[in-house]
């Protein structure tokens, strides 16, 4: 078995992004809900006013998966947290320990700049992934929902 690593992804990776973007909607069974574009992420990811970061997961040099985050508040904590927007582990690597190694990448980041809070969502019918999410020790967090605008409420609400 070769080992997983994982590095920093590039601007020359948003084409492989957007591929494993595609990929995860459609696990999610959401595949027409991709309105993004590959100069979408490389602009949203890569460019100056980002204010995320990508990582790419590969095993034998093949890429098997990613993960974007980017850190958010805790006025409770008074300190940052990491937020991981996605992460997709290809069908065939899932039980290679390719998205262990990505959780784990993305702690040790999360510990060295302080942050106080490591967070993510998942869907409720995702059982496999909240399985995964608990052996590591991941606790669902009980009586939240999480709330969203977007489109034309958003925009309502912005000019109201």
């Amino acid at each position: 078995m070769h080992p997983v690593e994982i590095r920093n992804a590039t601007a020359d990776d948003a084409s492989l992004m957007l591929r494993f973007v595609q990929e995860l909607a459609n696990y999610e069974k959401e595949p027409e809900a991709v309105v993004a574009t590959e100069a979408d992420i490389q602009a949203s990811i890569f460019g100056p006013e980002s204010t995320v970061e990508a990582v790419i997961c590969e095993v034998a040099g093949e890429p098997v998966g990613f993960a974007v985050y980017f850190y958010n508040y805790s006025t409770w904590l008074g300190r940052n947290g990491m937020y991981l927007e996605d992460l997709y582990v290809s069908p065939a690597y899932r039980k290679v320990g390719a998205g262990k190694a990505l959780l784990k990448h993305l702690a040790g980041i999360a510990v060295s700049k302080g942050c106080g809070r490591f967070e993510w969502s998942v869907l409720d019918w995702n059982e496999p992934a909240i399985g995964f999410y608990q052996s590591l020790g991941a606790k669902p967090m009980d009586g939240w929902t999480v709330y969203r605008l977007t489109g034309a409420e958003l925009e309502a609400l912005a000019r109201s």
